[in-house]
């Protein structure tokens, strides 16, 4: 009787390790795909940075140009209309129809429009 156990221990034994050794080849194949979706993912973010570099240096030459644009095409506001605009902060009117009276806290259409005719 101790030779059968043995023999059914030893059988068991076997038994386990095929098991085993189906589990590693399966974990092995699990490994093999998650490094090439690791090395597929690595690249697709490297050439996403570079198009990301690429765009961000695109969108700023277009930034400097439309600064120098804007520069070149603009007239120089000046001291005058920012006084004119705090002035209108501070309540009262500057458009030609009302100027210097005092605003009853509401907006007034000609001195907006006024305002931004300066500002643009």
């Amino acid at each position: 009787m101790k030779e059968r156990n043995f023999l059914d221990r030893v059988m068991e034994f076997e038994q386990q390790l095929d098991a085993m050794s189906i589990q590693f080849r399966e974990l092995m194949g699990f490994i093999a795909e998650m490094t090439e979706e690791n090395h597929s993912l690595q690249l697709e973010n490297h050439h996403l940075r570079q198009r990301l570099e690429d765009m961000d240096r695109q969108s700023e030459k277009n930034l400097q140009k439309q600064q120098h644009e804007k520069k070149t095409n603009s007239v120089d506001v000046g001291e005058g209309v920012d006084n004119l605009a705090r002035l209108y902060n501070e309540g009262f009117h500057v458009c030609n129809v009302h100027y210097g009276s005092i605003r009853k806290g509401e907006d007034c259409l000609f001195c907006l429009s006024f305002l931004n005719k300066q500002n643009v």
